[in-house]
Formats: structure tokens, C-alpha cells, sequence
């Protein structure tokens, strides 16, 4: 793949971020404020648990870099992105701001993006289609906790690793891909948002909540979902002729966009970026 110099910023039309939570120590900020300073889009989309208010009722985790990403999102809604804000669960207390605008940047309960090729895509979290979210919230926080001691873990796991001159490696998505339980709650997920995506009748839907990204079809709906910046690290990009990817901005140093079939059968562009 082409090298892209990191002194020129890689422009999008559109970017879909999710799951950055802010004020954990699982937050990925490094990374984070590295894709923000490399990129500029017209309209950004922060599609929920972008501040982790759940484990901050248990102490407050607040760094230097967390304040440097909450400036990086003010500027670009500040000079000519349109920024929208869908919380999720974590930080659902700002769902009492919905339909407000604050420092540019516009609160939505959800929102529908018109991409570059005229498709439709509603835009939410996602976590009112999680059962447990829903109908057990006291478990919910009880899995939410034993998700944190994990990314705590795979912290000492990747220093340890990278002591050794290892890659960056998540042990919680491994955990997902093998254990039976995590793939068909992934499933069930998926096929639920795209339920409510065709009752709306829309031609897709963008998300965020379960840490998995993925571009996938049901029955000719389009499923997106961001991934995350504890885990994986990755975004949703729409290029200027509205094909949608995933961007993952990895240990090694190296900004990829992920090659794939298009939900909606177009190929993605593919870029490398050495930073």
C-alpha cells in the first residue's frame, strides 16, 4: 500500500468515531490524538461513549491527553466540521441535552447521514437494542466492571509485550472471536439495529457499543459498526465518492484502512500511512 506523509492530513467527508470512553485508563488517548491531529472531514459523528461517566462515579481517571481530545473535537467543530454528538450508555447523562448545541458541536438522540452517493444511514449507539443494557442495567454495570479489570489486564499484557518489541494485541477481542457465548450476542446485536435500520427505511445503519467493528449486509441493509478506542482502535471514513471503510490506527505505526467488501457491494479504498 502507498506511503502518505504525515505532515499532509488525510481528508474524509465523513467520520464516525464510538467508544473512545474518556476518563478510563483503558482509553487508547495516544492513538486517538494522533488519527485527530492526521485528519480532516466535513462532518464528524461521535456515536456515543465517548466519556466514560460510568467508571467515573468510581474515581475520577482524567490525564492530560483526555483534555488535549476533548480540545481536538472542539477545534474541528470550531473550523468547518459539523460534529454531532449521540451518547451512548456510559455517558447517557447528556442525553438530557439532546437538541442543544454546545462549543459547535450539535446533541442528537440520533441522526441521519446522506453520504456523497445520496444512501441514508441512521446513526446511533446502539445500546437500546442490548438486552442487558435494557431490561438488567444492575448487570450491565456488573459486566461493565469485569470488562475494565480485562482492559487493565491487557495493559500489563501489551507492556510486557512491547518490553519485547511485540505488537499491540487485544486480548478482549480474541476473547470475542472465540468464545461462543460473545460471537452470537455479536449477531443477535447486529441483526436487531438492523431491524430497526429497515423499519425506518433507511439503507443502513452506523453504531458503536459492542467494541466490534465490522461492515457487514442483511438482507440488503448496510450494518457499520466504529469498533472502539480501548480495544481495536478504529473508525468509520467515507471517502468524497462515498465508499465507507474502516480505519484502524495500529501499534506499529500505521494508519490502515481495512480492505473489504462494501455492505452495499463497491470495494473500499485502501491507504497506509507511516507515522
Amino acid at each position: 500500500m502507498p506511503a502518505v506523509s504525515p505532515l499532509r492530513p488525510l481528508r474524509y467527508r465523513s467520520i464516525w468515531l464510538s467508544d473512545v470512553h474518556l476518563g478510563f485508563k483503558g482509553c487508547q488517548a495516544r492513538f486517538l490524538l494522533d488519527f485527530l491531529h492526521h485528519t480532516q472531514c466535513e462532518y464528524l459523528y461521535l456515536v456515543g461513549d465517548i466519556i466514560d461517566v460510568w467508571n467515573m462515579k468510581r474515581g475520577i481517571y482524567w490525564p492530560q491527553a483526555h483534555n488535549n481530545i476533548v480540545r481536538s473535537l472542539l477545534g474541528k467543530a470550531k473550523h468547518d466540521t459539523q460534529v454531532v454528538y449521540v451518547p451512548g450508555n456510559h455517558d447517557e447523562i447528556f442525553r438530557e441535552y439532546t437538541g442543544m448545541t454546545m462549543g459547535n458541536i450539535a446533541i442528537r438522540d440520533n441522526a441521519i447521514h446522506i453520504t456523497a452517493k445520496g444512501l441514508r444511514l441512521l446513526v446511533l449507539h446502539g445500546d437500546e437494542f442490548d438486552t442487558l443494557v435494557k431490561c438488567s442495567p444492575w448487570l450491565a454495570h456488573m459486566g461493565s466492571h469485569a470488562y475494565d479489570l480485562l482492559i487493565r489486564f491487557n495493559i500489563l499484557l501489551n507492556g510486557f509485550r512491547r518490553s519485547f518489541g511485540m505488537p499491540y494485541w487485544s486480548l478482549a477481542g480474541f476473547l470475542k472471536q472465540k468464545i461462543k457465548n460473545a460471537v452470537s450476542y455479536i449477531g443477535n446485536f447486529e441483526q436487531a439495529v438492523v431491524y430497526e435500520a429497515g423499519k425506518q427505511g433507511v439503507d443502513g445503519l452506523v453504531c458503536g457499543h459492542i467494541h466490534h467493528a465490522a461492515i457487514q449486509s442483511y438482507g440488503g441493509v448496510a450494518y457499520y459498526n466504529c469498533g472502539d478506542w480501548v480495544e481495536s482502535c478504529t473508525a468509520l471514513v467515507e471517502d468524497f465518492s462515498g465508499n465507507i471503510g474502516l480505519v484502524r490506527w495500529a501499534e506499529n505505526g500505521f494508519e490502515t484502512l481495512i480492505p473489504a467488501a462494501s455492505a452495499i457491494g463497491e470495494p473500499l479504498f485502501a491507504q497506509t500511512k507511516a507515522i
